[in-house]
């Protein structure tokens, strides 16, 4: 009797465990098919070349293929709400950003929570913004900018990628801790012809972007908008010398649907940090204005958090809303 009852309870014992083998198998098996990767924004754009580039590496890492798709609208948000509603299984994944953290307050009407409804699995790179004029406006330096801004109050037009825009939430706080108050001017589509032409005077955009007519004198580059100085224009100082406390800096990374298995999560986020470590990812993405930086999952879970609170301030102390 007592044999058939402990032959009974090591039965019981392996077939509990048997849900737990069943994950860890899938997970070491991960991937089995080819995975999707949804940008929210255009082709050719950052978020776009990234996610490409990562995915290619993890296509050669992991033997299956990471098919990057590409579906803008709404600000991000319609990708990132058919990621949220794709299943857990780690076969469909965002190329999130600090758009999603921004979107988060932005738009009142989401029908998901980013924090809560998604996983975060892998931050690529931080993404430098830098704040640029017009040269014709007489200003040197962010002091000058700011002397000459609160002399000629809502004169000095401020070009945008749009309402919520990183560009616009930047400059947005810029103005609340620098006390000045500058004319925005969203667009739609590209302000760079705009401000070259003088029509605006200033904008906080991508090291990418603006470098070419930085290079050429037709832009005038007055500091960066992160915590410290940037790679590529080490000469140029930090906002925050001259705006204690300032720091405003985009990142790219990699989200899944929440429930994903953890197993699956920190394989691919293994395996991206790889990828950042790697010589020759890491300069291409350096190349197009990514600065490799890698974190556990746990790492950008706060980060995603933490900026989500931080933008949600800067939006309600500014009065922002989303079209």
């Amino acid at each position: 009797m007592k044999l058939v009852r402990r032959q009974f309870l090591r039965l019981m014992a392996g077939t509990a465990a048997l849900p737990a083998l069943t994950r860890m198998a899938a997970a070491l098996a991960y991937p089995t098919r080819s995975v999707r990767v949804i940008v929210p924004f255009p082709a050719g754009g950052g978020p776009d070349v990234a996610a490409r580039l990562l995915a290619a590496w993890l296509s050669d890492r992991l033997g299956q293929s990471f098919v990057v798709e590409d579906r803008p609208g709404a600000g991000g948000t319609l990708a990132t709400e058919a990621v949220v509603r794709a299943a857990p299984d780690g076969y469909t994944l965002l190329s999130s950003s600090a758009a999603n953290a921004v979107n988060a307050s932005l738009y009142d009407n989401l029908s998901f929570n980013f924090v809560r409804d998604t996983a975060p699995v892998a931050r690529i790179g931080d993404i430098p913004f830098v704040m640029v004029v017009h040269p014709s406006l007489p200003a040197n330096s962010v002091a000058e900018f700011i002397a000459y801004a609160k002399a000629n109050a809502s004169k000095v037009n401020m070009a945008s990628a749009g309402v919520g825009s990183f560009s616009h939430v930047s400059g947005a706080l810029f103005t609340i801790m620098a006390g000045v108050d500058l004319l925005h001017v969203p667009y739609r589509a590209n302000f760079m012809p705009d401000l070259l032409a003088g029509q605006t005077q200033v904008a906080f955009t991508t090291i990418t972007f603006s470098i070419p007519y930085i290079r050429t004198g037709k832009l005038r580059a007055l500091a960066v908008t992160s915590a410290r100085r940037s790679a590529t224009l080490p000469d140029l100082p930090v906002i925050g010398d001259f705006v204690p406390g300032y720091e405003a800096i985009g990142w790219y990374g990699i989200s899944a649907p929440t429930k994903t298995p953890g197993d699956v999560i920190d394989k691919l986020n293994a395996e991206t940090n790889a990828g950042l470590a790697d010589a020759k990812l890491n300069a291409r993405l350096v190349d197009i204005g990514v600065e490799p930086t890698p974190l556990t999952p746990a790492e950008f879970g706060k980060l995603i958090a933490d900026d989500t609170e931080k933008w949600g301030k800067v939006l309600r102390a500014a009065g922002l809303r989303g079209e």
